[in-house]
């Protein structure tokens, strides 16, 4: 066995102290869920059970099965991109940039390479509409913030205009939660206060933004007053489609047919489909509620005593024990699409995709032309899921193929991952250290919940499965996970990518152990998994597998890039990812200030030939953010990388600001109308 790390060098680290991941962050962002027991509790057959099966197998067979099935499952020739990246109109050649040494954590600044620059693009409280009032810190209101930029942004798409010769863009970004300690004032008046809840409300959800600029390669800026440009909030009506559309379990006092929703909140990432509308992931939904104390509730971890930000003292419905608001708590945790050339649509939330808390959800066209997406599930110990469409993707960009197209998600067939190892099980010992094959991989199978319309989980309706995707989950035995965040399919190669993020219960005590998917006990700084469909299909049910990466200080033991033995940047915590053109990975990170001691980052990974697993890190966010969104547009001009910079300075307070990200202006002082304190904002990097 090897692991490697004693001859692979590392880029410059700077010494830090290890520490936990911040308060503030588990408070706001997901409710404290690592402080609580992970809500997957069931008995379902552990990986290290499957894995010992499958090597017996393979044993019985003297290999033979399970070398062939590797050579099946290889990928027959790479998958055409249903939306080219890196836009722009030249040819596929990524970007040229001296990596950048790792930033200490306590540096408030957005760092970039050498010959690169940054601007912002949109910031919190920016007016979207020409009557919306500038940003004032000291004087919000629920009414200003409908209309104004939305705060933590996560997931961030730049769409380009076709036939504006790349002078005009839609920016659609998702907003995940609220800062109120560094947002608002202190008080001790209770309608200050109750304010101060609707703001906050006001600021979840998603923008639609209007961009302009001179000329391709140029900077964007955004056009305040467009036709485009639209506030996606929790007073926003959404229609409700699917099996599960109209169901008793989605009904409330205010909707007796549960066919529409008010709002949605919690969005975390999403993805962009071939069709051009945009999908969003409602997350840590659970947090905002409090409800009975009942298994289901339990299973998606909704609090059962008052707590959190109270927000049942404005909107009722957010208290879940209140007669008739029972099911309020269903009515979240789906996947939301929107069209963001239409101001005017309807948002529309799909139950076919099944509801858990969706990190995200992006699209791959199956060879016969259905819609596949994957989506993670962001617990501890949870589950990765595929949808695939009952009707095939109809082509051409005419407005009646686009409807069509809107329709597809609505009807399918939802499948979650069982995967196994072909490794000895005493070979997966908890520490990182390799097996003697020299990998992390097997095959894996997708197990289904929904199929041909029928439900395929004995004892719950196709309703029941869709509502409490969980539980179903749990029944067929799907394989417990190191909360696996975002996971997208690489538009060059087809294969799929999953960041799993951490588990810092695994192998703990009455908590699952290892396994050859998610090998390290107390899994702090995760890993990332490289997902290939059987014949490169993305409709198939079965896989192999591998982990790219096993992230960490890459001159400890127990942490694996691909097999590379040069530098590499450190890295932990892999969140949110995406691709430039030609097929490389870049990875935005959650975490690394409490396990390396440096700024989040985001980096890029390359995936073949010699190189691969060779880390680089490309930027690194201010202190106490978290790099989001990342949009790499490499064909046009110079190029262009785009990032969503999330809760900068969320430890500090309205008196003590940690960061003053992105305007930088005097702390404490508000200067040529800006505010002396931190905004979330969507950042360019581009070229001197």
């Amino acid at each position: 066995m090897t692991t490697m790390p004693e001859r692979r060098a590392a880029l410059p680290l700077l010494s830090h102290a290890r520490g936990k991941r911040s308060a503030v962050t588990c408070e706001l962002k997901c409710g404290n869920a690592c402080a609580d027991d992970a809500p997957n509790t069931s008995e379902n057959e552990y990986f290290r059970d499957l894995a010992s099966r499958a090597f017996t197998r393979r044993r019985m067979l003297g290999g033979v099965g399970g070398g062939a099935l590797a050579v099946a499952l290889s990928p027959a020739s790479p998958a055409a991109a249903h939306r080219r990246p890196g836009h722009g109109h030249g040819p596929a050649r990524g970007l040229s940039f001296q990596p950048i040494a790792p930033v200490a954590a306590d540096v408030d600044a957005l760092t970039v390479p050498r010959g690169w620059t940054w601007r912002p693009v949109i910031r919190w409280g920016d007016p979207l509409s020409t009557r919306a009032p500038e940003f004032d810190p000291e004087h919000q209101s629920e009414r200003a913030q409908m209309q104004q930029f939305g705060y933590n942004c996560d997931y961030l798409d730049i769409i380009e205009t076709p036939g504006t010769h790349g002078r005009r863009a839609l920016a659609v970004v998702n907003h995940e939660y609220t800062n109120e300690n560094i947002m608002f004032p202190p008080s001790e008046d209770a309608d200050t206060l109750e304010e101060y809840k609707r703001i906050a409300m006001a600021a979840h959800g998603l923008s639609v933004v209007e961009l302009r600029r001179s000329g391709p390669g140029r900077p964007w800026s955004y056009v305040r007053g467009s036709r485009y440009n639209r506030r996606i909030h929790l007073k926003t009506r959404f229609a409700v489609d699917g099996p599960a559309a109209g169901h008793p379990l989605l009904r409330t006092r205010e909707d007796h047919l549960g066919r529409t929703i008010l709002g949605t909140q919690n969005n975390c990432s999403g993805g962009t489909t071939p069709w051009g509308t945009v999908l969003s992931g409602e997350e840590n939904f659970n947090q905002y509620f409090v409800a009975d104390d009942t298994p289901e509730n339990r299973r998606y971890g909704i609090p059962s005593t008052e707590g959190g930000r109270a927000w049942w003292t404005v909107e009722p419905r957010f208290d879940a024990r209140r007669p008739g608001y029972e099911n309020e708590v269903n009515r979240f945790g789906w996947v939301v699409e929107v069209d963001p050339e239409d101001p005017d649509s309807t948002p529309v939330k799909h139950t076919a995709m099944g509801r858990f808390k969706h990190e995200s959800a992006n699209i791959r066209l199956a060879r016969d032309g259905r819609a596949v997406a994957y989506s993670g599930d962001d617990e501890r110990f949870d589950y990765l899921y595929k949808f695939v469409s009952t009707r095939r993707m109809v082509r051409g960009s005419s407005r009646w193929a686009k409807a069509q197209n809107k329709r597809l998600l609505s009807s399918g067939d939802l499948y979650v991952a069982r995967f196994s190892g072909d490794s000895p099980p005493a070979e997966i010992d908890g520490t990182g250290a390799l097996p003697s094959d020299g990998r992390f991989d097997g095959t894996g199978e997708w197990v289904p919940l929904v199929e041909d319309g029928c439900s395929r989980v004995p004892g719950m309706s196709v309703a029941e499965v869709l509502v409490f995707t969980r539980l179903a989950a749990d029944r067929v035995g799907a394989t417990k996970m190191d909360r696996p965040e975002d996971v997208q399919p690489n538009p060059v190669t087809g294969r799929v990518y999953a960041a799993l993020t951490n588990n810092t219960n695994r192998g703990v005590a009455g908590y699952p152990g290892v396994d050859e998917a998610n090998p390290r006990v107390t899994n702090r700084e995760g890993h990332v998994l490289e997902l290939t469909e059987y014949h490169n299909d993305a409709g198939a049910t079965r896989f192999a597998w591998t982990l790219l990466l096993v992230c960490g200080d890459p001159s400890s033991a127990g942490t694996y890039f691909g097999g590379y033995e040069g530098p590499v940047s450190p890295i932990s915590c892999p969140d949110n990812v995406a691709f430039d053109s030609t097929g490389a990975l870049w990875i935005a990170t959650d975490g690394q200030p409490g396990t390396l001691g440096l700024d989040d980052a985001l980096h890029r990974v390359t995936l073949t030939g010699r190189e691969r697993g060779k880390v680089e890190q490309f930027l690194a966010v201010p202190r106490e953010a978290e790099t989001c969104g990342p949009v790499v547009h490499d064909r046009d001009g110079s190029g262009s990388v785009f990032v969503a910079v999330q809760h900068p300075g969320e430890d500090g307070s309205w008196a003590d600001q940690h960061s003053f990200f992105p305007d930088y202006a005097a702390p404490g002082t508000l200067s040529r109308g800006r505010w002396g304190g931190p905004r979330p904002s969507v950042v360019q990097v581009y070229r001197r």
